[in-house]
């Protein structure tokens, strides 16, 4: 267990962070329909090579999820993005889920799937270069749900999961995410998140995982998007870091937050708020965004040849910016003068 613990601190040093680069075919067409983008596998490849060939890329990310097309894949000279991710200091991961599906007789929720075939799939993706891998599950605020069922299901699923990873000597992330979706306020996020946290880590002993050898990628605690009570972010800080201290153990070396549904700079001034009130707290605290990294490369490349040195800065500064607020150092002005 001492390597999925030496590579579980790895992925959450100070001033960096986990690019997740592990969208979906479906997930990343509608984002390449946004700029006008065919989704061709030769379009994936030319921009996921653009994100991993910025300079510095390693200065302030520490790991980068990888899609099942992408670990295959490689740079125009033939080196594989994972040899090449290992070089500027990167550590390649994997998404191993295969998405959240309708969980049946419970309507409004999901469970996630993909162990079918998972111990298999784990051994090839360790030869390709993957020392890290990730298995989300949503979960919904609404009249009567998440439920119990489906809390146990998900964390069921993800502890079966991790348990199979640490097997293939490959660290495990946990992501039990509760959709900003709604009209719920704040306190209905806090205890949906926290009891998430207590399914899935009551299943996590239960399978005898490693917790030292794991990360947890979790949502901040925010209200819904459609929440007539919206809050600022030292409340958002403050809701945070009491859900994290109640519901996760002290054993976790790192929570990495997930960006979904905020704007770029929310997500970094979020994480700065969090960071900055975080004294004391057991695990690093740190990022795993993927929108929130990426969509201003997207927007400057939109698929020219001509705007990948443009595409590669965008992304560097928004890697700089997820750096300082991971040590609780940001500020607007940073965002602005770039240092």
């Amino acid at each position: 267990m001492d390597v999925l613990r030496d590579t579980a601190r790895e992925l959450v040093p100070p001033s960096k962070g986990i690019l997740a680069a592990d969208e979906s075919s479906g997930t990343i067409k509608k984002r390449f329909d946004q700029i006008g983008v065919e989704s061709t596998e030769e379009n994936r490849r030319s921009y996921r090579q653009l994100l991993f060939t910025t300079a510095g890329i390693g200065e302030h990310i520490s790991g980068v999820i990888l899609y099942d097309e992408t670990i295959r894949q490689a740079t125009d000279d033939g080196t594989p993005f994972t040899e090449l991710l290992e070089k500027a200091g990167v550590i390649p991961g994997i998404k191993v889920d295969t998405g959240a599906k309708p969980l049946a007789l419970f309507p409004g929720e999901t469970v996630t799937e993909g162990l079918d075939g998972l111990r298999e799939r784990l051994a090839e993706y360790r030869e390709l270069g993957a020392r890290f891998a990730k298995w989300r599950a949503t979960y919904f605020i609404g009249d009567g749900t998440p439920t119990d069922f489906a809390v146990m299901a998900n964390g069921h699923a993800m502890a079966r999961y991790a348990a199979l990873c640490q097997e293939a000597e490959i660290v495990p992330i946990v992501e039990p995410e509760v959709l900003m979706d709604g009209e719920h306020d704040i306190a209905a996020c806090a205890a949906a998140t926290g009891r998430a946290l207590d399914g899935l880590y009551e299943q996590l002993g239960q399978h005898r995982v490693d917790l030292a050898g794991t990360l947890l990628k979790v949502n901040m605690v925010l209200p819904g998007k459609g929440s007539p009570d919206q809050v600022d972010d030292a409340e958002i800080a403050d809701a945070t870091l009491r859900v994290l201290r109640e519901h996760v153990p002290g054993d976790v070396p790192g929570i990495v937050f997930l960006s979904g549904g905020m704007t770029d700079e929310q997500a970094t001034s979020r994480l700065n708020e969090i960071n900055r009130r975080a004294d004391g707290a057991p695990w690093q605290i740190s990022f795993s965004y993927g929108r929130a990294l990426q969509q201003p490369s997207l927007k400057v490349w939109s698929g020219d040849a001509a705007n990948v040195d443009a595409a590669r800065s965008a992304l560097a500064h928004r890697a700089l910016m997820n750096g300082l607020a991971r040590d609780g150092s940001w500020s607007p002005e940073r965002e602005t003068a770039g240092v």
